[in-house]
């Protein structure tokens, strides 16, 4: 029986193990200093920020802890020698991804979301 997911971010981070949670709060406050009106909420059982819809989530496996940007080919030349996949960077909480890194995907992302926003907006006035 799958376990039910955590209710909040809170939660989800306070279930983890000592080296996995500090490695995602220390991400999660540089995602929140980065976005500060981004809504925290659990979304496909994973630490989200939204900001005009889902922006990044965060989490943590039995081996490995994952940020989820959507795409990540953008940044494929900064991720050599972290495990990444399709819209997955994978890392050791003993070996964090760069906090500039980080700061390049989100700002990334927030004007991705934006667009996209700006996109919808303009087919709901035609």
């Amino acid at each position: 029986m799958m376990k039910p997911p955590a209710a909040s971010i809170d939660a989800y981070l306070a279930a983890l193990p000592p080296a996995q949670r500090a490695a995602l709060e220390a991400l999660r406050g540089q995602i929140r200093a980065l976005v500060p009106d981004a809504e925290e909420v659990i979304s496909y059982g994973l630490p989200t920020f939204k900001l005009h819809g889902n922006l990044v989530h965060f989490g943590a496996a039995a081996k490995h802890c994952a940020f989820y940007p959507g795409s990540v080919e953008a940044f494929a030349d900064r991720l050599k020698g972290f495990d990444t996949s399709k819209g997955t960077i994978r890392f050791q909480p003993e070996a964090p991804l760069p906090p500039d890194l980080i700061r390049e995907i989100v700002e990334y992302r927030v004007a991705e979301n934006l667009e996209i926003a700006a996109e919808r907006a303009a087919k709901k006035k035609r």
